[in-house]
């Protein structure tokens, strides 16, 4: 099935709230994997589905305990956990210093989640740019999005971070597609779309843009609680669909059109 690594510049917040929330509404069986090599915390976030936290040792630090002697996509089922409301989650490691000793497993680890059976993978990969060793993950990916607020420093970040990520994945002989999410309040969608388009305009790529996602203060704070009625009303959880349908769309189109990898088939 598909990888989707969701990303991040300086500066650009709500990464794991949004893969957070697109694993849950993706409208394919979906596994939310927690591939911050900076720490994460869904494990101090969001309860089990037993309403007991879930063990931050059991993820992705269990699962890199076991891989050096290879790593299969059906292994990684085996250091999963469920989240509240049923939601399947690969807990990431607890902090930056962790990740320099598993700097071997990230291109393993996304060939893995690139191939689970029957299900897409939401990659929650953090703010990147300081830890290149991500790029070996995120070149297995079906579609690499960045996420950034309108503003037009963060826009600019993003711009010169989505032009290092092409140089990386050409370094890899990959193509990847990448799109670009603006996190903005519901009102000023198509103003702030249609800014970051111009932004994105003047290194050749004004169709990156593939959405926005509702900045939802109220809506973030019910999705670290139980999933329920309230939350399915949110602005959050209402683009957070229509964007999840976009995002399958093009992942779709884009297998399609041809390889991935340069002077080979997918």
């Amino acid at each position: 099935m598909s990888l989707i690594a969701l990303a991040a510049d300086k500066g650009a917040p709500g990464v794991t709230t949004a893969a957070t929330v697109l694993a849950a509404v993706w409208p394919r069986p979906a596994l939310l994997a927690e591939c911050d090599p900076a720490g994460g915390d869904l494990a101090y976030r969001l309860p089990g589905d037993d309403g007991a936290a879930l063990n931050p040792a059991k993820g992705l630090l269990s699962l890199g305990a076991t891989a050096r002697r290879g790593l299969a996509p059906q292994q990684v089922h085996e250091h999963t956990q469920r989240l509240i409301g049923g939601l399947e989650v690969l807990v990431g490691i607890n902090g930056a210093e962790q990740a320099t000793g598993l700097s071997w497993l990230w291109e393993p680890l996304g060939l893995a989640l690139a191939n689970m059976p029957g299900l897409d993978v939401v990659a929650d990969c953090g703010r990147v740019g300081s830890y290149p060793p991500i790029h070996d993950l995120m070149a297995e990916a079906s579609m690499i999005v960045l996420f950034t607020r309108p503003h037009l420093d963060q826009v600019a970040h993003m711009r010169e971070r989505y032009v290092a990520l092409q140089r990386a994945l050409a370094e890899r002989g990959r193509r990847v597609p990448i799109g670009v999410v603006v996190i903005a309040p519901q009102k000023e969608y198509a103003r702030s779309l249609g800014e970051v388009r111009r932004v994105m305009a003047a290194v050749g790529q004004p169709d990156a843009v593939v959405g926005g996602l509702a900045f939802d203060v109220k809506g973030a704070d019910l999705l670290r609680g139980e999933w329920g009625g309230r939350l399915e009303r949110s602005l959050l959880v209402r683009s957070a669909r229509e964007l999840a349908g976009n995002l399958a769309a093009r992942i779709a189109a884009e297998a399609r059109s041809g390889p991935t990898v340069a002077g080979r088939g997918t």
